[in-house]
């Protein structure tokens, strides 16, 4: 891979940290403070306000593509380009913000097990969770814009400060007042438009605006054709990643949402590196030629893997101690779960990068249509999982989901699959027994030693295949001899 493309993943990365970081300090004080069932109805209240971002209507990524587009051209249309797509986003935003009042009403009511002490603090909030949508549909062209020209430090920074505000104030408001959610959903979505006036000013910044442009439909036309697919595309992989959590509120109640979805944070965490490669490669990919494309992709897949998977590795040992440190032994008997739901993330990792190929590149209008067909079957598996497993059942079939999702994807890629597939089942063999040996393993040495000598025994098969990752251990390792040797002189 190109050294730009390289350097970028690395501030993406490195961007994505600290935002962790703050969430996992503060996960424990919420739980603390707010309560076990407090805490998982606002886990769905959020959720709930997740799905209206499919009314976005993809226009987000479509303004990164096409911005990026217009920036490898020379083109004069970028701030036309953003202005067109800001008006849409607010107006689908307002829409959004009156459908999540009448949604939200009516899910608190009538679809989860839910305390009626509880249910009155989330209605006392309705309009607060109302006005979180339009802002978040300006902020996401914001950050599209932001991305397109390929200004990721700039997004990092922004990113970091708004996590910041968005775990911490309501934690403010907590002490200063009270627990309720009466408090603490206002308070997040105050901090919420603060990050949006921020990522705006930063947007403002990168691409040059002057002045404030009527939207263009033209250019309005050409997002949302564009976009239409991508709301497909990710909308119905949006849905299937939160009904996971909106089932088990429905069937078993919110504090079996806390078991589950605290764990899962933490492991949806696991991301950063996939999460840095998407945010770098999606506006290269839509600007490249489809050859170029292609050889990128795979590239990145290798370079993915080999680098991804010591350390999901790492991870998977360390998930059960980590989890009773952090929350406690009640919380750290979700371990299991959590040990499966990684499987998720690292074949997730993968797909995304498919993805964005073929959203940058392909026609995405097949893969939305499949999406969209296995999501009442994934529905139905979910439901008699749970029913009959509970948490665990969720989990399993929530892997089996992305293991589905990656095979349609790498059909629809139209990649060269034999070489791709050898190369995941490889890495494959070794997380399946890492997941079974700390299952079994309670001693923390043992834990320890085995952790190491599988993740290096994984990372020594992936440096023999893949000369890009050799690439930058050696580029890493030739920084660190030249900076060893200023400071022994």
């Amino acid at each position: 891979m190109e050294r730009s493309i390289v350097k970028n993943i690395v501030i993406n990365f490195a961007g994505a940290i600290a935002p962790t970081f703050v969430s996992l300090v503060t996960v424990p004080a919420y739980i603390h403070l707010m309560g076990v069932e407090r805490y998982g109805v606002i886990n769905l209240v959020w959720t709930l306000i997740g799905y209206f971002s499919v009314l976005d209507l993809g226009t987000s990524l479509a303004t990164e593509n096409q911005i990026s587009k217009a920036r490898a051209a020379n083109d004069d249309s970028i701030e036309r380009i953003f202005w067109s797509a800001w008006f849409m986003n607010l107006g689908t935003g307002i829409v959004g913000g009156l459908l999540v009042y009448l949604g939200t009403f009516i899910y608190i009511t009538h679809g989860v097990t839910v305390e009626p002490a509880f249910q009155r603090e989330v209605m006392a909030s309705l309009p607060w969770i109302a006005v979180a949508v339009p802002i978040a549909n300006v902020s996401w062209v914001f950050a599209g814009a932001i991305n397109g020209v390929e200004r990721f430090a700039s997004f990092n920074i922004n990113q970091t400060l708004g996590t910041a505000l968005f775990q911490l104030l309501p934690l403010a408001a907590i002490f200063c007042f009270s627990p309720s959610l009466a408090v603490v959903i206002p308070a997040a979505v105050v901090a919420r438009l603060v990050a949006g006036v921020m990522l705006g000013a930063a947007a403002f910044r990168a691409i040059g605006v002057r002045r404030m442009l009527m939207p263009e439909w033209r250019l309005m036309a050409e997002l949302f054709r564009y976009g239409r697919w991508m709301l497909l595309f990710s909308g119905a992989g949006m849905i299937a990643s939160t009904l996971d959590r909106v089932l088990i509120g429905a069937l078993m109640g919110a504090r079996y949402v806390t078991y589950y979805a605290a764990p899962q944070n933490l492991v949806t965490r696991l991301n950063l590196l996939p999460v840095a490669m998407v945010r770098t490669l999606f506006p290269r990919l839509s600007a490249v030629s489809r050859a170029d494309a292609d050889a990128l992709a795979h590239r990145s897949l290798a370079f993915l893997n080999g680098a991804f998977t010591p350390c999901v590795i790492v991870a998977l040992f360390a998930l059960k101690p980590f989890l009773t440190l952090w929350l406690g032994a009640t919380v750290a008997a979700a371990a299991p779960v959590a040990g499966v739901l990684v499987l998720g993330v690292w074949l997730g990792g993968q797909s995304s990068i498919l993805g964005i190929l073929i959203q940058a590149q392909t026609n995405p209008a097949l893969v939305a249509g499949v999406s969209w067909l296995q999501l009442p079957l994934f529905v139905g598996a979910l439901w008699a999982g749970i029913h009959w497993y509970g948490i665990m059942g969720a989990g399993v079939v929530v892997v089996l989901k992305a293991l589905g999702d990656y095979s349609v994807l790498l059909y629809f890629s139209r990649l060269h699959v034999w070489s791709i597939v050898r190369n995941m089942l490889a890495h494959l063999v070794f997380l399946c027994v890492a997941l079974a040996l700390a299952d079994s393993i309670s001693a923390l040495p043992i834990l320890g030693t085995m952790a190491l000598l599988l993740a290096v025994a994984n990372l020594g098969m992936s440096l023999h295949g893949s000369s890009e990752l050799r690439a930058v251990v050696y580029g890493a390792w030739d920084r660190v001899v030249l900076a060893g040797s200023k400071v022994w002189g």
